[in-house]
């Protein structure tokens, strides 16, 4: 990580990723960027449904192969690049029949390492290849959740699943949060873990970082009116005043579960996640 010099109040906390030390390339491929309008928070009705987005640097969308449908050639990591969209690194992939695609990078991959999505693939960091050819205990990512469905699971910064037991046709996961799950052994996953493990340690410093990252302020509940929110009013400062925490809209939140009883997923979790502080 990058510290800085405490030359004012928020550079003192602030700390970076040296991103000097290991990014090989600054500007984009052109022919695998796009311009995006991004949804900041709204749906399709134009609607706000998550509150404190918006603003921010404008970006570039860069196109990452999530489907792999390039099997048996091998590809070659030309760079290693910074993506706007994304917490983990992405690599520029030059396969051998010359065609070039984004990849999510693992941990510890250098430019010219190469990776091949194959059966019959070694079990070596970057390399691709159905659960069922996986070994227990063996950390993957890129995991897909249905047969050539494309990568859904693992794909943040320094996040890893693990391979826990193959039978019956499936594979079970440890999924980052702790849940074990039942996964068609006919899916995709690739072996490691994601790059940028350091993300998690990022500190913005100042206000004005999290707005050029897209991120507005949020007020307290207790500094709002009574209209506004359940914990608002009161002279002076206030406790909740409620007998367990809430939404604005009143909703109960911290300890109530959420998860729909009869989610056509259920049949596939072996064992819940660990809500508790103690994982």
């Amino acid at each position: 990580m990058k510290t800085y010099k405490p030359t004012s109040k928020s550079r003192r906390q602030m700390t970076n990723i040296n991103y000097r030390d290991i990014l090989t390339k600054t500007k984009p491929t052109k022919s695998l960027t796009s311009g995006f309008r991004r949804s900041v928070g709204r749906n399709s009705a134009g609607r706000i449904t998550m509150r404190h987005k918006g603003g921010g640097h404008k970006r570039l969308f860069r196109d990452v192969d999530f489907l792999y449908n390039k099997k048996d050639i091998p590809a070659k990591i030309k760079s290693i690049e910074y993506d706007p969209n994304r917490s983990a690194f992405i690599g520029l992939a030059v396969y051998r029949d010359g065609e070039k695609r984004y990849v999510i990078l693992p941990k510890s991959i250098k430019p010219g390492m190469s990776f091949i999505v194959s059966e019959k693939a070694e079990l070596t960091v970057g390399n691709r290849l159905p659960l069922k050819n996986i070994p227990v205990g063996t950390f993957v990512y890129n995991i897909e959740l249905k047969p050539r469905g494309g990568s859904k699971i693992g794909r943040s910064a320094g996040i890893f699943a693990q391979v826990v037991a193959n039978a019956d046709g499936y594979t079970n996961i440890k999924m980052p949060s702790s849940e074990v799950r039942k996964v068609d052994e006919k899916c995709w996953a690739s072996v490691g873990t994601v790059s940028n493990e350091e993300h998690h340690l990022e500190n913005y410093g100042k206000a004005g970082r999290s707005r050029w990252k897209g991120i507005r302020p949020t007020v307290r509940g207790t500094a709002m009116n009574p209209v506004d929110h359940p914990y608002g009013g009161g002279e002076g400062r206030q406790g909740r005043g409620t007998k367990r925490p809430k939404t604005m809209w009143g909703k109960v939140t911290g300890g109530r579960k959420t998860r729909t009883p009869k989610k056509y997923s259920n049949v596939f979790i072996v064992s819940r996640r660990k809500t508790s502080k103690r994982k």
